[in-house]
């Protein structure tokens, strides 16, 4: 089925971020994904975090046509990463699914995080790292924008997607300015997401990505519950309400883009 008949059918998904290598879905990610391509999710991005997850990725992309890959070490695990590890990303990053490096980036939140030069110094070396391979990166920025912001202004010509945005609607402005891309998860349905709801205003429509971020981070009124792709629906009901647009445009638009951040073409 082509693409634009798959966008005739209904409203259509492209889910900039997910998780589906978690262990929260062990007993039935085969089945799940069936229902994913049944329900008209025409892409899903997987990203890896350890390399274990980057393996797994790379295998659910492999297994699946609506899949991708994007590989890289969460600054969870800065302090796992080694020279060795940089040689599997790159090997892995050689399979024609592999279309990001990430998710890569700086988490303050957690005191137990590895310490902060080490976050850094890992970040900016999977950075020189998507430059070399020339593709785009998928940024997690927790409690660290400055830091983020400083980071990704050293590598100029590197684009990708911040994800799961959090910060100010002035750090939203200097990271347009970069080239990249904001990525909304279901924190824009919640009652106190003030700020985010300033953030889709600011952010032109070309710009904008939707996500899961999945299991975690459900949209209402699915919240605290094992977050799914199709629930990437409420983000753009919510996009469309707050843009004045139809949820079909906030569909067609966040699918073009996630294509051409990615490079992909059908």
């Amino acid at each position: 089925m082509k693409k634009s008949e798959i966008l005739r059918k209904g409203l259509a998904i492209f889910d900039a971020h997910a998780h589906y290598d978690d262990e929260q879905f062990n007993e039935d990610r085969d089945s799940i994904i069936e229902e994913l391509k049944r329900n008209n999710i025409i892409g899903v991005l997987n990203c890896g975090a350890s390399l274990r997850g980057c393996i797994d990725s790379v295998n659910l992309a492999n297994k699946h046509d609506i899949f991708y890959a994007a590989v890289g070490i969460h600054p969870e695990y800065a302090d796992k990463f080694d020279e060795q590890t940089l040689d599997q990303l790159k090997s892995l990053a050689e399979n024609g699914k592999v279309k990001a490096i990430g998710e890569i980036g700086l988490d303050y939140y957690y005191d137990e995080n590895p310490p902060r030069e080490i976050q850094k110094k890992v970040f900016m070396r999977q950075m020189e790292l998507a430059k070399e391979l020339k593709l785009p990166v998928i940024i997690h920025d927790r409690d660290a924008h400055e830091d983020t912001l400083n980071i990704i202004k050293q590598f100029k010509g590197v684009i990708g997607e911040i994800h799961c945005f959090s910060g100010s609607v002035e750090f939203a402005r200097e990271c347009l300015k970069l080239g990249y891309y904001i990525g909304f998860t279901g924190v824009v349905t919640f009652k106190n997401a003030k700020k985010v709801i300033e953030v889709v205003r600011e952010v032109p429509l070309d710009k904008i990505l939707v996500e899961t971020d999945c299991p975690y981070m459900a949209p209402t009124p699915f919240r605290g519950k094992r977050n799914r792709s199709e629930y990437v629906e409420y983000i753009i009901n919510k996009i469309s309400e707050i843009k004045d647009i139809e949820p079909e445009e906030v569909s067609r638009l966040t699918i073009c883009n996630m294509e051409r951040l990615l490079n992909i073409t059908k």
